[in-house]
């Protein structure tokens, strides 16, 4: 069949896109009665300057209140808004009942972050006689009844069109899109509503008058290409409806770091200005010796370490990579190459850090054969893993602070951090 931007492409898969609403509020306004129909904030710790709105239910959004706002300013916008920190592991096991539901449906289950899930019933509708609304009603009715939330849900031929439905019919709602009626529902929409076009790629297609996802659709591509790189292509595709990317099944016996890893990282809103690059580089080591720790538990080593900062006025994010000399998951060796590369970029006579990231990709298997050599580098290396492992090992059995850093100890700003335990994961992206 034609795809909506032209071209032929399978329009025979069956995909929905279930988004549980106002999650992290949700799974807190079910547990607790008192609070439902209040206007709920789940956010972060306005003292040790993590005050930013993580999710707010529907009661506070309809008061101005947005994820990623500062708390202070959600208080503005809506005084009598309860704000409660928020509780993860909660979070992880209605996660986890939700999919278990998903199971029913379908094995063909790909999560997207906690809240959000693809799945691809092309193969099991007939069990169902053939019927997609009728599955969609009975996943919502069982979140909304076992779990106590909604969820929203979109069904399409592929995977960003049936996002697009679940994120335009808030809360609670159903929408198929559909090659008879994409054109008008998804191509009428702005540009930035389409998955993986973020605000800076936004802006830049709004600058050279890409208003909505038709427009890009339509454009020429070698204009998309000189103006995006081959990412915007790809981008393109998807608002053609061109995406076939297949659901990933998910294995409900393993743990989510025991899946395919594309990258660890870690990152964190600093507890204070990052005013000079000798506190930078602190947090920096707090950051990438957790990012270390993850990769020696999960037998992986990196070839490539990335560092971010993001500013404190602007909140604009920089970010440098580079490659490592030889693959590793050596605390010291990732660690160090990520203080230079933030350091390197930022000029502390002028501005100041409000946020930092360590990433390690391009991951390969630990288990690999080494090649020594006459100056006992790699000897060298080998002890130094070792130590890091007796570390873990500490870390594990008596908890995280059991072995700190002495540099952490002498700034009492860092001493409360534990960036292992505070560490989240983010959806896997096309472009990961």
């Amino acid at each position: 069949m034609d795809a909506v931007g032209g071209g032929t492409v399978d329009t025979s898969r069956k995909i929905l896109h279930c988004d549980m609403n106002a999650f992290y509020a949700s799974v807190e306004q079910a547990e607790r009665p008192e609070l439902r129909g209040r206007p709920l904030v789940v956010g972060g710790n306005e003292e040790l300057r993590h005050g930013i709105v993580l999710t707010a239910s529907y009661e506070a959004k309809r008061r101005g209140v947005k994820t990623a706002m500062a708390l202070w300013q959600a208080r503005q916008a809506c005084p009598d808004a309860v704000i409660v920190p928020p509780r993860y592991e909660l979070y992880r096991r209605y996660s986890n009942a939700a999919r278990r539901i998903y199971y029913d449906y379908t094995d063909l289950v790909e999560p997207f972050g906690p809240d959000e899930a693809w799945l691809d019933l092309t193969g099991s509708i007939r069990l169902w006689g053939g019927d997609v609304r009728s599955v969609a009603a009975s996943i919502s009715n069982r979140i909304k009844h076992e779990l106590g939330i909604t969820c929203s849900i979109g069904y399409s031929w592929n995977k960003i069109f049936a996002k697009f439905g679940s994120d335009h019919d808030k809360p609670d709602g159903y929408m198929e899109v559909l090659p008879d009626n994409a054109r008008d529902l998804v191509w009428k929409a702005p540009v930035g509503d389409l998955l993986y076009v973020g605000p800076a790629t936004e802006h830049k297609l709004n600058h050279f008058g890409i208003w909505t996802i038709g427009q890009l659709a339509r454009a020429d591509p070698a204009f998309v290409r000189r103006t995006l790189g081959k990412p915007g292509l790809v981008i393109q595709a998807f608002a053609q409806g061109r995406d076939a990317s297949p659901v990933r099944p998910l294995d409900l016996a393993i743990t989510d770091t025991e899946r395919e890893v594309k990258s660890v990282g870690n990152g964190i809103t600093c507890p204070f200005d990052v005013e000079d690059a000798r506190t930078a580089k602190q947090v920096v080591w707090l950051m990438g010796e957790s990012v270390s720790q993850r990769l020696r538990q999960l037998g992986l080593m990196a070839r490539t370490v990335s560092a971010t900062g993001r500013d404190f006025r602007t909140l604009a994010c920089h970010s440098r990579q580079a490659q490592l000399d030889r693959p590793s998951n050596i605390t010291t060796e990732i660690c160090s190459l990520a203080a230079s590369l933030l350091v390197s970029d930022w000029d502390f006579r002028y501005e100041r850090i409000r946020a930092i990231g360590v990433r390690a990709s391009n991951l390969v298997p630990a288990m690999r054969p080494v090649q020594l050599d006459i100056e006992g580098v790699e000897e060298r290396r080998l002890r130094q893993r070792s130590l890091d492992e007796s570390m873990d090992e500490l870390r594990h059995r008596f908890g995280n602070h059991a072995v700190r850093r002495a540099s952490e100890l002498l700034d009492p700003r860092l001493s409360g951090l534990d960036p292992e335990r505070d560490h989240f994961t983010h959806p896997v992206s096309y472009f990961a």
